[in-house]
């Protein structure tokens, strides 16, 4: 974004509306995950401090840079432990998937006063934001780690498949990390798969802001 506003694609007010919508995109994500495995019982996320809507306990001095100026990165993850929880299997699939869900909810009450017509001038920026909430939400259900897709599916797997999963994430997770990051700074690979996710995504913003939105990357 910062890169974008630098080479002179987007303006000033742009790329704030920008800047706004990934930090409420990432916040509302890890909230999401702190507050959901405090209710089902851990309280790691509480004493680490990010059961909180201050974007700054969210913020990861590498990773949410990253994603300020180039737009790909990541947040602080939220420690859990999901022992601690009531259902382990469960109540930490949940956890990552509520990172997701909150997203689209977000977007979700977004759309309402777009659907409305009451935003005005606001319109756009607003659009952005779910936008935002929307690619962040897909993105993090691809299953792969470490992205909450991965955790979502050790959950529904049966034990022997699941077994094999966590060894194979405690294994190349890292690796996977790095593949991902190498994946989008490429310009002519992150394109691609930037392409891909983006259906899905354009698909929901129209779902909810109207058919006759356009929206313009």
């Amino acid at each position: 974004m910062l890169k974008s506003f630098i080479q002179g694609q987007i303006g000033l007010g742009e790329l704030l509306a920008w800047l706004i919508a990934v930090v409420i995109a990432i916040t509302v994500h890890e909230f999401a995950h702190a507050k959901s495995a405090e209710l089902y019982g851990d309280p790691t996320p509480r004493a680490q401090g990010r059961v909180t809507l201050n974007p700054l306990a969210h913020y990861d001095p590498i990773g949410t840079t990253l994603f300020l100026v180039f737009g790909f990165g990541w947040a602080k993850p939220v420690p859990v432990n999901v022992l601690a929880m009531r259902n382990p299997r469960w109540n930490g699939a949940m956890v990552a998937l509520w990172g997701p869900l909150s997203n689209f909810l977000t977007a979700a009450l977004l759309a309402i006063p777009v659907r409305l017509g009451i935003t005005g001038v606001y319109t756009g920026p607003t659009v952005i934001i779910m936008f935002a909430c929307l690619l962040l939400g897909v993105f993090n259900l691809i299953p792969l780690g470490p992205l909450d897709g991965a955790h979502v599916l050790e959950g529904i797997l049966s034990d022997r498949q699941r077994v094999r999963l966590y060894a194979f994430h405690a294994r190349f997770q890292s690796v996977m990390l790095i593949l991902l990051l190498l994946v989008l700074a490429v310009p002519p690979i992150n394109r691609a798969v930037f392409g891909v996710i983006l259906v899905p995504v354009m698909l929901l913003l129209r779902l909810l802001a109207g058919p006759h939105m356009t929206f313009g990357l």
